[in-house]
């Protein structure tokens, strides 16, 4: 009786020294048990390159995951509140895998970053159950499927950026409540249907180019809106909604079926990039005061394969980078051009394939070599020395006679 008694108290001498060694063992984590687990459930469904060492510091018997785990960070109540999954190194494979729904299980989660790699499968649905998100970042990789309708309703959401990946279906129109959305990008995906009718208000940054979106732009965008990209789509009709982005750096609709004429408004200082090109806008190239829309280094307007017609007017003499070829342009190019070039403001200009009939460059005057002026193919023959002209451009340095007596005959034929 004696030794089993002994063999009793033996055994739960052990048990609770094994009790307490686990408790021991998880205090020394300093994270919480769940996070803990839903990293390690993380982890399982993704694999390093051979190359790469990400999950190399992802050692499950570390004391202390939160300060050894590559990418994570954490609360000071052991909570994780930073997933960055990848290095980011622009050598970097990335990973591959799927994203795990226990993700939603990092309840107090503000930054889901992935990196490029060649991760597949949906994005888990359950993550919109996160509503401390502020930043959901999972770009270049091959994502496919719908977007989670749930995200687009995350409170604090600040930065959503999905761009280059496989993702298809529309944008609700409950996108438009996301109080707190300042960033926007799902570029380059496969994306469909119409634009929702508004957005936040506040946003700052919206770029749903290279997708298959179609229809009209919305007439209500954002009014602090900094950069807009719906290039890449089949967008048609006018240029909507435009003329109070009085804020707006960087403009993009290139590639889409807008038509119309380019709103005056576009013509300020403030917008220092705007790529038009391939559209089928028309009416001329507005007026603006060159006083007003003084531009300088790395500015780029970009009209090019379009239908403008009438005289070049002096409004775009500040930009830098100025594309306005494949359009119906005629008269003689402005002397104030030929001045900006001369002094290094204007540093290229394409103007082939219109029917413009003069270029007044000082006889014996040539370009320095940085300077890049195509006039081929136009109703005239280009200065000697204007040769810097694009292959697309071809051969023939103008037009036949024919082409250009019927302009002169009929000045308003593409009005």
């Amino acid at each position: 009786m004696a030794k089993k008694c002994s063999d009793l108290f033996f055994v739960l001498v052990l048990y609770f020294v094994f009790i307490q060694s686990t408790k021991s063992s998880l205090s020394q984590y300093k994270i919480s048990p769940i996070d803990f687990n839903a990293l390690r459930d993380i982890k399982n469904q993704l694999t390093d390159f051979p190359s790469q060492h990400f999950f190399s510091t992802w050692n499950f018997s570390s004391p202390d995951p939160c300060s050894s785990f590559q990418g994570v960070t954490c609360s000071s109540s052991g909570k994780v509140t930073v997933l960055a999954l990848g290095t980011g190194l622009s050598d970097s494979p990335g990973l591959a895998g799927i994203l795990s729904p226990s993700i939603a299980k990092l309840t107090q989660l503000n930054q889901l970053i992935l990196f490029a790699g060649i991760v597949t499968g949906p994005i888990p649905p359950q993550i919109a159950s996160l509503k401390n998100l502020r930043v959901i970042s999972l770009t270049n990789n091959r994502l496919h499927g719908a977007i989670p309708t749930q995200i687009f309703t995350l409170p604090n959401l600040h930065t959503l950026d999905l761009s280059h990946n496989h993702l298809s279906g529309s944008i609700p129109p409950t996108i438009s409540g996301l109080t707190q959305l300042k960033v926007l990008i799902l570029g380059s995906n496969r994306l469909s249907g119409l634009l929702p009718g508004a957005f936040p208000d506040q946003l700052l940054h919206l770029d749903l180019s290279s997708n298959d979106f179609s229809g009209t732009l919305p007439r209500q965008l954002p009014t602090a809106l900094r950069y807009l990209s719906v290039a890449q789509n089949h967008m048609w009709g006018p240029l909507n909604g435009l003329e109070v982005l009085s804020y707006l750096v960087y403009l993009d609709l290139s590639m889409n079926q807008l038509s119309g004429p380019i709103p005056p408004s576009l013509f300020r200082p403030t917008l220092n990039s705007m790529l038009l090109q391939r559209n089928n806008l028309s009416g001329r190239v507005p007026q603006a005061s060159p006083t007003t829309y003084v531009l300088g280094s790395g500015t780029i307007v970009d009209l090019s394969h379009n239908f403008l017609t009438g005289e070049l007017t002096p409004a775009l003499i500040g930009v830098e980078t100025l594309f306005l070829n494949n359009n119906h342009l005629t008269g003689a190019v402005p002397k104030e051009y030929v001045d900006s070039i001369n002094t290094g403001s204007m540093k290229t200009l394409y103007l082939q394939h219109n029917y413009i009939t003069g270029f007044p460059l000082e006889a014996g005057r040539t370009l320095p070599d940085s300077i890049s002026v195509c006039l081929s193919y136009n109703c005239m023959v280009p200065p000697v020395g204007l040769t810097a002209c694009p292959a697309s451009a071809g051969e023939q340095l103008s037009r036949p006679s024919y082409q250009c007596s019927a302009i002169r005959n009929d000045s308003s034929s593409f009005d």
